[in-house]
C-alpha cells in the first residue's frame, strides 16, 4: 500500500479512499472505506481511458458480469458506476498476495495447496459458467489468496458463451502462456467452458511447479508453442500430470471437465480450505496485511510528490509517473521475463506477414502488487537496467528444504542489492524448480540457456542436476554459480575445462577429509581409525574415505577403511568390527537416519572413542533417531551456522525478520552467491549485460562474503577453504567454527 498522492481525489462515489493499493495504464486501485465502515478496492479508469470508442460498454459488461456469479470463491462486486466522469467498481478488500506474488514469494506450493487451489477454484468457475460466462483470463494475476481459500477476480473480458465479442474480430484476447488455443487462434465461436478449464490446468501446473506449461519469451512464440506444441514435462507434477494433461487437452471437447478434475484432486463439490492450506510464509503474509488494514486511520493524508498539473488527465497522468514502480504499460510489457513476471492483458492479432504480432490493448492492474514498470534511477541519474537471474534447484523434490534456504538467502541479497540507489543495476531473480530430477534439470538448462534475458544461473542444488545440467550450461557460456554442489567442477565430465563459466563456492567432498584428519590428529590423537564407506552416498563416500585414509597414513596413523552396501546395514555386526580392530576413532561417511543406526549399536557396544561423520549426517533426524547416542559427534561439513557466527548474525537476523523462520543450511552461502555474482556483473560501474562477459570477469572478482572469501585460484577453483564443524550437544548442534580453528570441548 501507498500513501495517497497529488491530484488522487478523497472520495469516490460513497467511498472514503485510504491508501493506493496499484496503478497501472488505465487507472488506478484504492483501498477506501465504505459508509458502514468496512474496506473496499475500488477500481477506477482514467476519464482519457473512459473516453475512448466502446470502452464504457466494455466496462458495463464487466460489472454486469460480476453481478450475475455468485461464488464463495469469486470475489464480490459491492457498488460501480460506468456513466460517471471517473468510472468506477468497488469489490470486497482480499488482504492477501495474487498467487503470481505468493510465487515470488515462496516458489512452488506444497502438493496439497495445490490440490486445494485447484478444487476451490473449479467450484468458482462452475459459478462462472452456470451464471452463462466464460471468464477468459484466468491466470495467476486475477486469483487472490486469503486464509480460507483463493478469490477469482476481474471479469473485464468476460462474456457470455452466445455473445458477440466487443472487440475486433480477429483479436486475441487474454494472456499469452495461460490462453488456451481457441484464444490463441482468435476462434471466438469455440470459446466455452472448456477455455476456462485450460487456462486453469495451466495456473495449476504452474503453481506446482514454477515452470510455464508453454514456456517464456515473446507472446507470439508462446501462443504457437500453446497451439502447435504439448506442454513442458517439467511443468506437470507426476501426481496431477495425468488431469493436467486432460485439462491441457488442445480440442475443447476433450478437455476434462470441472467435476473430473475435483474428482482427480480427491476434493468434493462445495469443500472448504482446511485451516492450514497455505505455506506458513503466506499465512504471516496475509496477518501482517491485515493487520496493517486495521491500524489505518480514517482517511491517508495526500502525499505531494509533483508540481500541480494543469487538469485531471494530466493530474492522474503524472501521478502515477511520479512513483518509482508506477506501471509503463506498453506492447511490449507481455514479453518481459517470466514466470515470475505478472503481465499485462494485451490484445494480440493474427496476421498472415509475421504470424502473430502484438497490438495496443488494455486492461488495468488489480491486485495489491505493482506490475513491474521501468527501474529506479541510480544515484547518477539514469534509470538501472534490471539483470535476470535464474534460480535453479531443488523446490519440491527430496532436497527442497536445502533448495528452499538457497533461494530465501539469495532473496534477501537481491533486496540489499536493489535497495542501494547508487547501485549501476538491479538483480531480478527468477525461481525455478527442477524437484530434484536430472532430466528435469537439464531440460530446464536447454530452455534458460535459450532465454536471452537471463544473464546467469545460480544453482543447482544437487550433484545429480548440475551433472545433467552441465553440458547446456557450458555450451551456452551461462555463469552458474552453486553452493551445494560438491563433485569436482574444474573439469566436466565432457572433456571441456568449465571454470570460467561455473563458480562452485562450496569445497570439493574429498576436501571434507581435511576436518576429519585434522580432529583426529590433533584434537583427539586417534590412532586407530576406522573409515565406513557407505557405498548408498556414492561417489561422495568413497573419496572421503579414500583421502581420509591417504591423509591420516601420512600423519603415522593406522586407518582402517570397510565398506557397506547401499541396502540394510547389519549394524551390531559392523560396531563388532570396531571393537575387533581395537579402533579409538570412526568416521561414518552415511545420511541421518544411517549414522544414527550406526551410533545406537556403537554405543550398546560400549565403544567410547571419536565418532565424526559428515553434513550428509547433519540433520534433525540424526538427533532424534540416536536419542542418548547422538552426544560427542562431530561433523564436517562445506557451509556455516548463520544464527552462530558473529559475520553472519546480521543476516539471520534479517531472514528471520522476512521468512519468520532460522536460516537453513546454505542460506548465507546463497547470498554470498548473489553478491560474488552482482559483483562480477559490475564493470567500472557500468552493468555488464552479456553472458560472456561475465563468465571472463567472475575469475578476476575477489568478494569478501560473510561466509567465506570467494576468490578464483588456478587449480582450486573458487574455493578450497570453506571448511566447518559441528558437534551434537545435548541434543542439539553445536557449531565448533572453522575446522582450523574450531571450539573443541
Amino acid at each position: 500500500m501507498e500513501p495517497l498522492r497529488a491530484g488522487d481525489p478523497s472520495r469516490i462515489g460513497p467511498y472514503r479512499l485510504l491508501r493506493r493499493l496499484g496503478a497501472g495504464g488505465m487507472g488506478v486501485v484504492f483501498l477506501a472505506r465504505a459508509p458502514g465502515g468496512a474496506v473496499a478496492a475500488v477500481k477506477t479508469v482514467r476519464p482519457a481511458s473512459a473516453e475512448e470508442n466502446g470502452f464504457r460498454a466494455r466496462f458495463r459488461r464487466e460489472i454486469d458480469s460480476a453481478r450475475q456469479v455468485d461464488s464463495r470463491w469469486v470475489v464480490p462486486l459491492l457498488d460501480a458506476d460506468a456513466d460517471a466522469d471517473t468510472p468506477w467498481l468497488a469489490t470486497t478488500y482480499v488482504p492477501g498476495p495474487s498467487l503470481a506474488e505468493a510465487m515470488d514469494i515462496s516458489g512452488p506450493l506444497p502438493p496439497a495447496t495445490v490440490r486445494v487451489l485447484g478444487a476451490l477454484l473449479a467450484d468458482a468457475l462452475d459459478a462462472v459458467h452456470s451464471a452463462g460466462l466464460v471468464h477468459r483470463d484466468v491466470k495467476p494475476g486475477n486469483i487472490l489468496l486469503a486464509p480460507d481459500g483463493p478469490r477469482l477476480i476481474d471479469f473485464g473480458i468476460a462474456r457470455t458463451t452466445d455473445a458477440t465479442a466487443l472487440t475486433t474480430s480477429g483479436a486475441v484476447v487474454g494472456s499469452p502462456g495461460f490462453l488456451s488455443p481457441e484464444q490463441a487462434r482468435a476462434q471466438g465461436g469455440r470459446i466455452g467452458p472448456p477455455t476456462d478449464v485450460f487456462s486453469l490446468g495451466c495456473v495449476l501446473a504452474y503453481a506446482a511447479t514454477a515452470v510455464l506449461p508453454y514456456g517464456t519469451g515473446s507472446p507470439a512464440r508462446v501462443l504457437m508453442r500453446t497451439v502447435y506444441e504439448e506442454p513442458d514435462p517439467a511443468a506437470l507434477p507426476e501426481d496431477l500430470e495425468p488431469v493436467l494433461r486432460a485439462c491441457l487437452d488442445k480440442a475443447p471437447d476433450s478437455r476434462a471437465t470441472l467435476t473430473q478434475l475435483r474428482t482427480a484432486l480427491g476434493r468434493a463439490p462445495g469443500a472448504f480450505a482446511p485451516p492450514d492450506w497455505l505455506p506458513a510464509p503466506l499465512t504471516r503474509l496475509i496477518n501482517d496485511r491485515s493487520a496493517a488494514v486495521l491500524t489505518l486511520g480514517d482517511i491517508e493524508p495526500t502525499q505531494v510528490s509533483a508540481p500541480a498539473p494543469r487538469n485531471a488527465t494530466d493530474r492522474a497522468d503524472t501521478a502515477d509517473r511520479a512513483s518509482a514502480d508506477a506501471v509503463t504499460q506498453t506492447d511490449d510489457a507481455v514479453d518481459r521475463p517470466g514466470p515470475h513476471t505478472t503481465r499485462r492483458r494485451g490484445f494480440l492479432r493474427l496476421g498472415s506477414a509475421v504470424g502473430l504480432l502484438a497490438a495496443a490493448g488494455g486492461a488495468w492492474w488489480w491486485s495489491t502488487r505493482p506490475e513491474p514498470g521501468p527501474s529506479t534511477p541510480s544515484g547518477k541519474g539514469r534509470p538501472r537496467p534490471d539483470l535476470v537471474v535464474a534460480f535453479h534447484g531443488d523446490l519440491t523434490g527430496p532436497d527442497k528444504e536445502c533448495g528452499q534456504a538457497q533461494l530465501d538467502g539469495a532473496r534477501l541479497a537481491v533486496e540489499r542489492l536493489n535497495a542501494r540507489d547508487e547501485h549501476p543495476f538491479r538483480l531480478s531473480l527468477r525461481p525455478y524448480d527442477d524437484g530434484g530430477d536430472a532430466r528435469r534439470a537439464e531440460a530446464l538448462a536447454v530452455r534458460l540457456t535459450k532465454d536471452a534475458r537471463v544473464l546467469a544461473v545460480l544453482g543447482p542444488t544437487t550433484d545429480a542436476c548440475f551433472r545433467a545440467s552441465e553440458r547446456a550450461y557450458t555450451e551456452a557460456a551461462m555463469p552458474v554459480v552453486s553452493v551445494s554442489v560438491g563433485v569436482d567442477t574444474l573439469t566436466s565430465t565432457f572433456g571441456d575445462n568449465v571454470f570460467h563459466s561455473h563458480a562452485a563456492l562450496r569445497v570439493t567432498y574429498g576436501l571434507l577429509a581435511l576436518p576429519c584428519v585434522r580432529y583426529l590428529s590433533n584434537h583427539r590423537d586417534a590412532r586407530r581409525v576406522f573409515l565406513v564407506d557407505d557405498r548408498a552416498q556414492g561417489d561422495f563416500a568413497w573419496t572421503v574415505c579414500d583421502q581420509s585414509e591417504k591423509a591420516l597414513r601420512q600423519n603415522g596413523r593406522n586407518p582402517t577403511t570397510t565398506h557397506v552396501g547401499p541396502g540394510k546395514i547389519d549394524y551390531a555386526v559392523l560396531a563388532a568390527e570396531v571393537r575387533s580392530t581395537r579402533a579409538d576413532a570412526v568416521v561414518f561417511t552415511g545420511d541421518a537416519s544411517r549414522t544414527a543406526g550406526f551410533a545406537t549399536a556403537l554405543s550398546a557396544a560400549g565403544f567410547t572413542g571419536t565418532r565424526m561423520a559428515t553434513e550428509r549426517a547433519l540433520d534433525q533426524r540424526f538427533l532424534h533417531s540416536a536419542g542418548a547416542a547422538a552426544q560427542g559427534w562431530v561433523f564436517a561439513t562445506g557451509f556455516t551456522d548463520p544464527n552462530a557466527r558473529a559475520a553472519t548474525r546480521a543476516f539471520a537476523a534479517s531472514y528471520r525478520s522476512r521468512f519468520g523462520a532460522l536460516p537453513g543450511w546454505y542460506a548465507a552461502e546463497a547470498h554470498d552467491a548473489v553478491m560474488f555474482l552482482a559483483a562480477a556483473c559490475d564493470k567500472d560501474g557500468a552493468a555488464l549485460g552479456e553472458r560472456g562477459a561475465i563468465a571472463r570477469r567472475m575469475p578476476e572478482i575477489t568478494y569478501a562474503g560473510i561466509t567465506r572469501t570467494v576468490k578464483y585460484e588456478q587449480g582450486y577453483g573458487y574455493n578450497h577453504d570453506a571448511l566447518f564443524e559441528f558437534e551434537a550437544v545435548d541434543g542439539a548442534f553445536r557449531y565448533l567454527g572453522h575446522y582450523r580453528d574450531a571450539a573443541v570441548s
